[in-house]
């Protein structure tokens, strides 16, 4: 009964329903993507969902995040996820990895699954993925959101061309800055979410045309989309397995942060009054850090209003998610100010931190 309307579509079935009962679905985020991905996926009765996310449930993430509500603040996203899709279905099996996915783990994450849903919010991490995925012959359904607009795309799909074939490269650190800095339209993600769900069950089922070599571009505001055909590219995807032998050494940045030379993360920072921290965000940006010194200067008058930071102690600057730090440290730098560093870490983190401790 709980796959009825599944099973009574011609195109479905008994046999389509039980395709997707044993496929093997690894989400990377349970946020804004992640959320609408692993709600539809659990309703399905995808057999096996894994999500793998080290970030906590914090306010400002309702707005879009679904599956959480006040009850789960302050919560690892996984572990709150998984506690609402087990009650959605409790038929499935939801394995969770409340921890950074980074090149050492991986590909012995991904050799357990069948497909890769990207739902991350940084390229660092989606080069990561996409780069795993072709070593471990997974494919990867692509999205990602800004502001209004959304992209999907279903890459190493049966020989199909990779993200790396899109984007080869990277862009320069905060070049182009996640929901957290510039802010996104809450039912965006919903859209793009339930699309790459989409994708996923018509690469289960063998359903329809997937998105494999095409990049759709949906537009909140105009409901307008278009696709762009996107060609495999041998060498983008040789120059992967190439380095194969030499994944696990990598190094990538946590999710939401950029690593520069002068970062830190919080966990490293001795807690005393020989320290000063710098808070870059906007007056209406939450949550306020509390339980230490902090002098509050939007990054926006920072070259102004320097002269409130006290050289003579070691300053670290933080914002909402790691990006605007890192501007706010080269702007310091630039004047003169000594002794700045970035924390990788976003206020959500950092507050949750210095509470702790």
């Amino acid at each position: 009964m709980r796959y009825n309307r599944h099973i009574i579509l011609s195109e479905i079935g008994q046999v389509g329903q039980d395709k997707i009962s044993k496929a093997k679905v690894l989400a990377i985020g349970a946020g804004g993507l992640g959320c609408p991905i692993l709600q539809y996926l659990a309703a399905a009765g995808v057999g096996t969902l894994g999500i793998i996310d080290f970030d906590t449930v914090d306010l400002s993430n309702l707005q879009r995040q679904v599956l959480f509500g006040t009850a789960s603040l302050g919560k690892n996203k996984a572990l709150a996820a998984k506690e609402r899709l087990a009650d959605l279905n409790g038929d499935i099996t939801i394995n969770t990895y409340p921890e950074k996915l980074t090149h050492k783990n991986a590909i012995t994450i991904f050799e357990q699954y069948d497909i890769i849903v990207d739902g991350s919010d940084n390229f660092e991490t989606r080069y990561l993925v996409n780069d795993a995925c072709i070593i471990t012959n997974k494919p990867l359904v692509f999205g990602s959101i800004y502001k209004f607009e959304g992209q999907v795309s279903v890459f190493n799909y049966q020989n199909g061309p990779s993200y790396r074939c899109l984007f080869p490269s990277p862009p320069e650190p905060g070049a182009v800055p996640n929901c957290s800095e510039i802010g996104v339209l809450g039912v965006l993600p919903g859209i793009i979410g339930t699309m790459q769900a989409n994708e996923v069950l018509k690469i289960i089922l063998g359903l329809g045309k997937v998105l494999s070599g095409k990049l759709l571009c949906y537009n909140a505001l105009t409901l307008q989309n278009h696709i762009l055909k996107i060609q495999r590219s041998e060498e983008a995807i040789q120059s992967v397995l190439k380095d194969k032998a030499n994944f696990n050494n990598k190094h990538i940045a946590p999710v939401n942060c950029t690593l520069e030379p002068d970062s830190v993360s919080i966990a490293d920072i001795k807690l005393d009054e020989n320290i000063q921290f710098v808070d870059v965000r906007e007056a209406h940006e939450q949550p306020k850090v509390e339980g230490v010194s902090v002098i509050d200067i939007p990054l926006s008058v920072l070259e102004d209003e320097y002269i409130n930071i006290d050289p003579s102690k070691k300053t670290y600057v933080f914002c909402q998610a790691g990006i605007r730090s890192q501007s706010a440290v080269e702007i310091l730098q630039e004047i003169g100010v000594p002794n700045c560093f970035s924390i990788e870490e976003g206020a959500s983190e950092i507050k949750n931190y210095i509470n702790n401790h």
